[in-house]
């Protein structure tokens, strides 16, 4: 099967103003935002419905080709990454909010909607869709379920699986299933929940019920500034065990409030070694008092000064500095960055926060943080270039260092991100030999042949396809992915 034979075929599917094939095209769909691992596909397609879907998937079985579902490409673990080439399906274009039931409190989705399409639409009915990923302006709904996306608010609310009452699935071998729908509780075995998070191995969601959540009557918004990392992760420590349930506890370190600062001038205390934002929500009634108790707790542990939004523009400017994030990094004059994504319990965030920041001086690289302190899922960012080999070798070696040490504190190495392709080697270390062992019986339940989203999460990936150098496409079974 020749490259020309397999253009054509996706061609006669969606029309040829739908797919891309020029090398150029192709190269910025080679990875997604860990841009460590990188495969071109050999063509992308944007279908605009799931019949396209379900012609896009059997034409890639008779011809014997992988294929990969992908979002925005916002993921952070490789997930976007097609292993050994085949036929990419971008769903950008399948973006239509298709019911909204206020009444019934659930709305329906393709998976190309934008997170934050959906909140911006229910803004005139006082609810609102809860998780909300830090890339909510830019990450897809299809993408949160691939990967149970958390966010700064599923300290209280939780994560995707919370709020994804059904999905409709294009499974590998192109027949197309329902589980769940509009009503809370479905009979038999929760396979929404076993589909959330699969990252793409089970098949491609084309359809998505989510549940719709009523927007809390008020908002308590604090800023503390800490003159150390421990005192600051030991106030969300604290918070907890007082039996506070925030909606959010999010932390940045020194060298991320000078990002951000640089940027958006809010007027974050450039010497102070962390701040954490601390939001609680709820009814009015007895609100101020839990902010009071959390502003207590703050400065029993030496908060120099806690701050509070008093206005609504004054929270919002708090959680802008937070979401945006990330797009600040750039002005700390680092070409590449690498986000980790590990999680430990909350009591184990100082030992923790001192390993990164010693990693980070042992193998030389930059490094900022900014994460969902709240749940222990911890983001270090390792700054580098990647045009320079030894540099990519020691962000790869600091990262394992830092994940194997959540492991030893008895955490894990994914919080959201996922497992995608960065972190397989850490499967064995996480789950015993059996536990991966139905693991794979049950992607095998879906996705047989492992033709589609090959080489992703488990340490035995199956067959993965690679290009040919005269052009064919061709199968290699019990191949493992490299990245």
């Amino acid at each position: 099967m020749t490259q020309a034979n397999l253009v054509q075929r996706m061609k006669a599917i969606v029309g040829p103003e739908n797919v891309l094939t020029a090398s150029a095209d192709l190269t910025a769909y080679e990875c997604d935002g860990f841009t460590i691992a990188k495969t071109k596909p050999n063509v992308v397609v944007f279908p605009t419905s799931t019949e396209q879907i379900i012609g896009i998937v059997k034409a890639c079985n008779d011809l014997g080709v992988n294929f990969l579902a992908r979002g925005a490409g916002t993921s952070l673990a490789g997930g976007c990454v097609l292993v050994g080439g085949g036929v990419m399906i971008a769903l950008a274009r399948m973006k239509r909010i298709l019911e909204i039931n206020i009444r019934d409190r659930y709305a329906v989705v393709e998976p190309g909607v934008v997170n934050v399409w959906l909140t911006n639409a229910l803004k005139p009915s006082g609810f609102h869709y809860a998780p909300d990923p830090s890339s909510q302006g830019a990450c897809t709904i299809g993408g949160n379920v691939a990967t149970n996306s958390g966010g700064p608010h599923t300290l209280k609310y939780g994560v995707t699986v919370n709020h994804i009452l059904g999905v409709e699935l294009v499974l590998p071998d192109g027949r197309v299933i329902t589980c769940g729908g509009p009503t809370e509780d479905s009979p038999g075995y929760d396979l929404v929940g076993t589909i959330v998070g699969s990252e793409g191995t089970f098949g491609i969601v084309s359809k998505v019920w989510v549940r719709l959540t009523k927007n809390p009557e008020a908002y308590r918004t604090l800023l503390g500034v800490f003159e150390t990392i421990d005192d600051a992760t030991n106030t969300i420590s604290d918070i907890i065990g007082a039996g506070i349930v925030p909606a959010a506890l999010e932390l940045l370190d020194k060298t991320m409030i000078r990002a951000v600062e640089a940027a958006f001038k809010f007027g974050f205390p450039l010497d102070a070694e962390a701040v954490v934002i601390m939001e609680v929500d709820g009814l009015a009634a007895g609100l101020q008092e839990e902010a009071d108790r959390i502003e207590a707790i703050a400065k029993k542990n030496h908060a120099r000064e806690v701050r509070k939004a008093n206005t609504e523009p004054e929270r919002m400017a708090l959680w802008k500095a937070r979401k945006q994030a990330f797009g600040t990094i750039g002005r700390l004059g680092y070409p590449s960055y690498c986000t980790q994504d590990g999680v430990v319990p909350r009591t184990k965030l100082p030992q923790i926060m001192r390993h990164i920041l010693a990693t980070a001086r042992k193998y030389n690289l930059g490094i900022c943080n900014v994460f969902h302190a709240g749940d222990g899922n911890i983001h270090p960012i390792l700054m580098f270039d990647e045009r320079d080999p030894d540099q990519v070798k020691r962000v790869l070696e600091a990262s394992h260092e830092i994940l194997a040490e959540c492991i030893n504190l008895g955490g894990s190495v994914t919080g959201e991100h996922g497992i995608g392709v960065e972190k397989i080697d850490f499967m064995p270390l996480m789950f015993t030999p059996d536990d991966l062992n139905f693991m794979i019986r049950l992607r095998t339940a879906f996705n047989p042949d492992n033709r589609c989203s090959p080489g992703k999460m488990l340490p035995t990936a199956g067959g993965c396809s690679e290009p040919s150098l005269n052009g064919v496409i061709q199968t290699k079974p019990g191949r493992r992915a490299a990245v």
